[in-house]
C-alpha cells in the first residue's frame, strides 16, 4: 500500500480531514496531529460529565486519517492502534466513574464493501471502559459517505446518544 495519494481523490480526502480538524476545534476538542504508518492523523479529544451519567466522565477520542484504500485489514489495524493510543492518553483512573469512547475513521476515495460492513457491524471493546465505533468515510468530488455502527452496546450504553451526536457533528 502506498503511503501517499495524489490527484482529485486525494484532494477530496485532504479537504475532508481539514474540515474534521475545524469541526473538532470548534467543538472544544484538543486537537493534535500524530501519525500512523506514515499517515498524518487528525486527533481530537474532549471530556464530558453529565448528571444523567451519574457523574461519570466520558472521554471522547477522534482519530481520522486519509489512506489510498480502506479494506478490512486496514480499518481493523487502525482501530486497534487508535484504541491503544486513546488508552495511553486517558486521564483519571479507568473504572466505574470514567469511560472512554473512540471514533477511529479512515477516509479514502476507495472503500471496499467488506470494510463498510465491518465498520457497521458492531462496536469494539477493550477492557470494560474503552469502546470504539470505527468509521469508513468514502470521499468523492460530490461529498462523502460515512458508515459506522449506530446501535447500542452493553458496556457504555448510557453514552450511545452522546457519541452518535458527536459522530454526526464531526463526520456529517
Amino acid at each position: 500500500m502506498s503511503s501517499h495519494t495524489t490527484g482529485p481523490t486525494a484532494d477530496a480526502a485532504a479537504t475532508y480531514l481539514t474540515a474534521i480538524h475545524q469541526r473538532l476545534t470548534a467543538d472544544g476538542c484538543t486537537v493534535t496531529l500524530p501519525s500512523w504508518e506514515d499517515h498524518p492523523v487528525v486527533t481530537g479529544c474532549r471530556a464530558d460529565r453529565k448528571v444523567r451519567w451519574f457523574g461519570t466522565k466520558a472521554e471522547l477520542f477522534v482519530f481520522a486519517a486519509a489512506v489510498p484504500e480502506v479494506d478490512v485489514t486496514t480499518i481493523s489495524e487502525f482501530t486497534a492502534w487508535a484504541m491503544r493510543y486513546a488508552k495511553s492518553l486517558r486521564g483519571g483512573i479507568p473504572g466505574a466513574r470514567n469511560a472512554a469512547m473512540v471514533l477511529p475513521a479512515l477516509v479514502s476515495a476507495r472503500v471496499r464493501p467488506e470494510a463498510v460492513q465491518w465498520a457497521a457491524q458492531d462496536a469494539r471493546i477493550l477492557g470494560t471502559t474503552l469502546i470504539s465505533r470505527p468509521l469508513t468515510v468514502e470521499t468523492s468530488q460530490a461529498g462523502a459517505r460515512t458508515t459506522m455502527y449506530r446501535g447500542g452496546v452493553v458496556w457504555g450504553g448510557m453514552f450511545t446518544s452522546h457519541v452518535l451526536q458527536k459522530a454526526a457533528l464531526y463526520f456529517p
